[in-house]
């Protein structure tokens, strides 16, 4: 979902945090002190008429908009628990997505050809976002999107994000693109085959085959455009790759490892970083970060420019992973080749929280226990790796709350 809100959020979504006092509440419940729907629903229409929406539009698209209860169930779900990066990955890149996808890079080719040489965006990748969105169209959401909005604007949490996206849904409908009716899409208002939501489409949204809608439901060429073109906006480069899976020497420096170091191909090569296969990294101007998405024992990437602009999709670095991988699957490079013996299970949100209280009591500063392993979570844990002497991944495991347990039991 280009530029979602999940996940964080989209994708998110990412930004499900804090939600557990309001866990099952209506939409009602949560808007409890602020105006009811029927009131705040006028005073939207007014607001979308004086930004230029017409009546007719906003007649066929708010009539008989009420609250969605099962939107407001999926907003408040929160999973038991954590995914690691191998199950995340096995779920979306498997060998039917692969192969179904190298069936229809070929039938497409000449249309993606057409995309790549207006927008700079290679084929397999769009395809790769195709595959993960929406299995290559194959669902598109059944949410009416003006209705999911709505509901998620009204709710007072996070009002001010999904007011702006139901005004830019509004606005789509009143330029034609689709009817309010038949504009379809997830929970959270991601529309099409790429997953738009509507600041998206609003930004980036192209008119391909020049029939004056950008259908980014119907139409592929619509739809591969608009990807790509949101793509180039944010600083995709065409000649490039996004990263690939490299083997780290004995006795590396984790501190090195994460998005915020970047240095050239050249300075990984001298540490004696390599290609996952043992042979030595391109010579390239080029740089690049190291990422562990399941610690020091699982697989490590070398990650490029591209992959940070799938972060702009996508923030999740699973996800940014899957669609680099996919893509290279899709063109007949090997699966990963590392780190496929590491612990796979998982820590539950309970956990997490029990790792939080235990590494500020022991003097880490992990910040507010959520269950969430965010960046002071994780900056946390190598603190207290590297007082153990181990490597500082930052990597929540269970293993590693079982020493934080040892830890503060023995005083």
């Amino acid at each position: 979902m280009a530029a979602r809100y999940r996940r964080f959020p989209r994708a998110v979504i990412a930004g499900l945090a804090g939600l557990a006092a309001v866990m099952g509440a209506g939409v009602g419940d949560a808007r409890s002190a602020g105006p009811d729907f029927a009131a705040w629903l006028t005073d939207l229409r007014a607001e979308a008429a004086g930004k230029g929406i017409s009546e007719n539009t906003l007649d066929a698209a708010l009539k008989g908009v009420e609250p969605i209860e099962r939107v407001v169930e999926l907003d408040r779900r929160q999973p038991e628990f954590t995914r690691t990066f191998w199950t995340y990955l096995e779920r979306r890149v498997t060998p039917e997505r692969v192969e179904r996808g190298r069936d229809l890079l070929s039938k497409h080719r000449d249309l993606l050809a057409r995309v790549q040489a207006e927008f700079g965006v290679q084929p397999r990748y769009l395809v790769a976002f195709w595959g993960l969105e929406t299995n290559f169209g194959d669902y598109l959401g059944d949410f009416p999107v003006v209705g999911s909005l709505a509901t998620l604007a009204y709710d007072e949490r996070r009002s001010d994000f999904f007011r702006a996206q139901l005004l830019d849904a509004l606005r789509i409908v009143d330029e034609g693109h689709i009817e309010a009716d038949r504009m379809k899409g997830s929970w959270a208002g991601a529309m099409g085959h790429m997953q738009f939501i509507p600041s998206t489409f609003v930004n980036n949204a192209v008119d391909a085959t020049g029939d004056g809608q950008k259908d980014i439901w119907n139409s592929l060429p619509d739809a591969f455009a608009s990807a790509a073109n949101y793509l180039s906006n944010v600083g995709w480069k065409g000649d490039e790759i996004w990263g690939r899976e490299v083997r780290l020497p004995q006795g590396f420096d984790w501190s090195l490892a994460g998005l915020e170091v970047r240095k050239p191909i050249a300075e990984w090569a001298a540490m004696d970083v390599r290609r996952a296969n043992g042979n030595p990294l391109p010579k390239a101007d080029m740089e690049g970060s190291i990422v562990v998405p399941q610690g020091h024992a699982g697989p490590a990437f070398l990650v490029y420019d591209n992959f940070r602009a799938i972060l702009r999709w996508n923030r999740s670095i699973s996800y940014a992973i899957a669609v680099g991988h996919l893509a290279d699957r899709i063109v007949g490079l090997p699966p990963l080749q590392n780190g496929r013996d590491v612990s796979n299970e998982p820590l539950s949100r309970d956990q997490t929280k029990e790792m939080q209280r235990l590494l500020n009591t022991l003097g880490f500063d992990a910040g507010k226990p959520d269950g969430l392993p965010g960046p002071q979570t994780r900056a946390a844990i190598r603190r207290f790796q590297d007082s153990l002497g181990r490597p500082s991944d930052g990597y929540p495991s269970p293993a590693l709350l079982e020493s934080l347990r040892k830890r503060a039991q023995s005083g």
